[in-house]
């Protein structure tokens, strides 16, 4: 039986390695060989001026999905945002912390804090593929978000859509860091196909990356915020509980 793709991605040792050194080789390998290059250097560097322009572009208090070493947190916590970031390794969630932005270890699928408060959601560096299915992630993204809130997705560069299983690997024909697991790619086009039931909040490339704007329907709704970066920082190694949508004290 092959891994779940949490065990398969977090127990991936080539890239708690590449994470670690902060550069790679990284890819994931199809099993027909088909190589996908990861941005590893891009990933562990400083936000730069592109990512600057998507995270203007958040309101409120922001989850960063599937956050990897966390530049997108960092410079959102350096702003004095409400941000928190999300991610299957450990490695990637101890390199956001060291960054100085608050992270969690955690699946996008499993109990979250703040859910259904969210005022953004990021979804960067081709995120929208975790899982393989595309639909299902929108749908709980679409649950993390409070009523009219924003979904950012970064879309393959490239018209496409597929979904593959794959591998993280150092090289080419190196061995596997972990099973295989369900991933897909997708462009802006598949994308919108997707986001049935979401407003569409724009679209646009820069640097050669492209990215999708959608929004919740909006709707009445007098919950409270997610509580603020410092307290959800001092949480972070804490689960927590069904009842309780931030974390426990």
């Amino acid at each position: 039986m092959s891994a779940s793709p949490v065990v398969a991605w977090a127990g991936a040792d080539p890239y708690a390695a590449a994470l670690r050194a902060g550069r790679g080789p990284l890819f994931l390998r199809r099993a027909d060989g088909w190589l996908l290059p990861l941005e590893v250097e891009r990933w562990c560097a400083r936000a730069d001026p592109v990512d600057r322009t998507v995270l203007d572009r958040c309101e409120g208090a922001v989850l960063d999905v599937g956050c990897g070493p966390g530049r997108l947190v960092a410079e959102l916590a350096a702003r004095g945002r409400t941000v928190l970031g999300i991610d299957v390794s450990e490695a990637a969630v101890d390199h956001t912390v060291r960054l100085g932005g608050p992270a969690l270890r955690r699946s996008v699928f499993e109990t979250l804090p703040g859910e259904g408060r969210w005022g953004t959601v990021l979804l960067m560096d081709g995120n929208i593929g975790i899982g393989g299915d595309p639909r299902a992630l929108l749908g709980r993204v679409a649950r993390l978000l409070g009523p009219g809130g924003l979904l950012i997705a970064e879309t393959a560069p490239v018209d496409v859509h597929e979904v593959v299983r794959v591998q993280v690997v150092g090289t080419a024909a190196g061995p596997d860091g972990g099973g295989a697991f369900p991933w897909a790619r997708v462009g802006t086009p598949a994308l919108l196909r997707y986001a049935r039931g979401w407003e569409r909040a724009g679209q646009w490339t820069a640097g050669g990356r492209r990215f999708v704007a959608l929004r919740t329907r909006r709707a009445s709704n007098s919950a409270e915020p997610p509580k603020s970066t410092a307290e959800i920082s001092s949480q972070r190694t804490r689960k927590p509980s069904a009842d309780s949508p931030v974390a426990e004290r």
